[in-house]
């Protein structure tokens, strides 16, 4: 696990077993990050597609730590992830 994504990943491991989805705001994120999210994330909802490991990395440590998203809301900078 490495790179600006890791915190994100380490982040979502942690949370117990039986919280089966979870609505981050983007804010929440980049305080997990302890970095800003790129524009593309704000302004592109496929920035937050599940895709296979390998193709977009910012899509590798939500599903590494066994999470897809559900939704994304650009207009409320928000996003729901749903446990694998």
């Amino acid at each position: 696990m490495d790179g600006k994504y890791a915190l994100l990943e380490q982040y979502l491991r942690g949370l117990p077993v039986t919280e089966e989805e979870l609505t981050l705001t983007f804010e929440r994120i980049e305080e997990i990050l302890k970095d800003r999210l790129p524009p593309a994330a704000r302004e592109d909802s496929p920035w937050w597609s599940n895709q296979k490991p390998g193709i977009q990395i910012e899509t590798s440590p939500w599903m590494d730590a066994g999470w897809m998203v559900d939704i994304v809301d650009l207009h409320g900078e928000w996003v729901r992830f749903v446990r694998q």
